[in-house]
């Protein structure tokens, strides 16, 4: 820092040679607020608000107990501060001065006649002028000194309340630029809207690839859902109906977020879908398809964790593959927990011959819990940088167990919620399923 000021304090020291880099770009600077002193603030206020269609930018109390009331035109670059001047003050003379002011619009007949027809009196009727400029020197202008293009414009000078002049203006360039600016504001406008609206119909369609009925289990209550931190999102889950009183059950997180994620998790949502029938009879061979095709058919930097789980309801017994996912969590009906690691690593880093998984197993008892999750539960986190974390899902797990599986989801996703009341970061994804033992 010392070294881009010399000593004479605010007087910038000379660049190094060659320092042609993001610290040598000029300060962003603009004019803020012209001075306009006026003997009673409010009645110029109701002039500048009502006669000329300006908005207020400013009303307030400052400390000394001065009113400060400030108004712009319609584009709010520039406001006018409306100073009452107490009388015999120095400030009270320079009311009715000319302000040297200029307003300038892009069609000049209509502002001259709206404000017109508004009461605001004019000094004389619009004048043309023609003026002739000269260039700066630049390698790709005119040289310096020789002319450039002639311009006209119009012009009529005005006076508010107090006598203060100001000057209404059109140039061409101006109005050129006026409208330049209009259109691509307009443009700008209209690529947001329509990407909202595509974004909002991208919204809709996901929301139908996650499960729209729950397929049946006698011997197993569960619930899922999703909360996206966007509009979409690559947080997936699923549940697979596999036939006789046999059910998957996934979990899966796309790396990365927003329209990306989201088409590549309904690209793993129909890899799942089209390739379950072997699921039940070669869970291993089915991921292992699963994998090659998300390889196949996705960049080579894409990869999901996925949590994968066969239920068979006659046996209550769980078989499971954690593909490099966060661990399942099943909690005995006497507080334990036991956690399903990752038995493989993720999907889509690596193709045939070089990805393969293992099949974990586990019975489920009676009153067992199993939740399975995204890393958007455990890593929400409070103001104080504290992630919510595994320990805080079981305690949430433990009070909620007893209730029926859609009021444990959403007693376990409130804590979430009560722990992280700001803008949420990421989905937040989560099944629960309670076994209800044999029949």
């Amino acid at each position: 820092m010392s070294a881009m000021f010399s000593a004479a304090w605010g007087r910038p020291a000379p660049r190094p040679e060659g320092d042609e880099g993001a610290d040598a770009r000029e300060p962003h600077l603009r004019v803020h607020a012209v001075r306009i002193f006026v003997r009673d603030q409010e009645r110029s206020l109701r002039f500048y608000l009502d006669r000329l269609g300006f908005r207020l930018a400013y009303d307030a109390r400052l400390e000394s107990g001065q009113r400060w009331v400030a108004v712009s035109p319609p584009d709010g670059s520039t406001v006018l501060s409306l100073i009452e001047a107490r009388p015999k003050t120095p400030e009270h003379k320079l009311i009715g001065r000319s302000t040297q002011v200029v307003f300038v619009t892009e069609d000049f007949p209509a502002k001259f006649h709206q404000w017109h027809q508004r009461g605001v009196r004019f000094r004389h009727t619009p004048r043309l002028t023609r003026i002739k400029y000269e260039r700066r020197a630049a390698a790709t202008e005119t040289p310096a000194g020789e002319a450039g293009p002639v311009w006209g414009g119009m012009f009529a000078r005005f006076e508010d309340l107090d006598g203060n002049s100001f000057t209404l203006a059109s140039f061409d360039e101006e109005s050129r630029a006026v409208e330049a600016q209009r259109r691509a504001l307009a443009e700008k406008r209209e690529s947001e809207r329509r990407g909202a609206h595509e974004l909002e119909i991208a919204r809709q369609v996901q929301a139908r690839l996650f499960p729209q009925r729950l397929p049946p289990s006698r011997t197993l209550e569960y619930a899922g859902l999703c909360v996206q931190a966007r509009q979409v999102g690559g947080d997936y889950y699923d549940f697979l109906d596999l036939g006789q009183d046999r059910l998957g059950l996934v979990v899966g997180d796309i790396a990365g977020k927003g329209i990306a994620a989201a088409l590549l998790m309904a690209h793993l949502q129909a890899t799942l879908r089209s390739q379950c029938a072997i699921a039940l009879q070669e869970p291993a061979r089915f991921l292992r398809s699963v994998n090659q095709l998300f390889c196949e058919n996705t960049i080579e930097s894409a990869y999901a964790t996925l949590f994968f789980a066969l239920y068979d309801g006659a046996e209550q017994r769980l078989r499971y593959a954690n593909c490099g996912h966060l661990c399942g969590l099943v909690l005995g009906p006497d507080g334990a927990v036991d956690r399903l690691e990752s038995t493989t690593t993720v999907l889509g880093l690596f193709g045939e011959g070089e990805w393969d998984c293992a099949i974990g197993e586990r019975r489920l008892g009676a009153g067992d819990v199993l939740a399975l999750y995204t890393d958007g539960v455990t890593e929400a986190f409070n103001e104080a940088g504290e992630e919510f974390g595994e320990e805080r899902l079981i305690d949430a797990l433990c009070r909620g167990r007893d209730l029926p599986a859609p009021a444990m989801l959403d007693a376990v996703v409130g804590d979430v919620r009560r722990f992280s009341p700001h803008e949420q970061h990421d989905d937040v994804t989560l099944i629960v399923a309670r076994c209800r033992g044999g029949s």
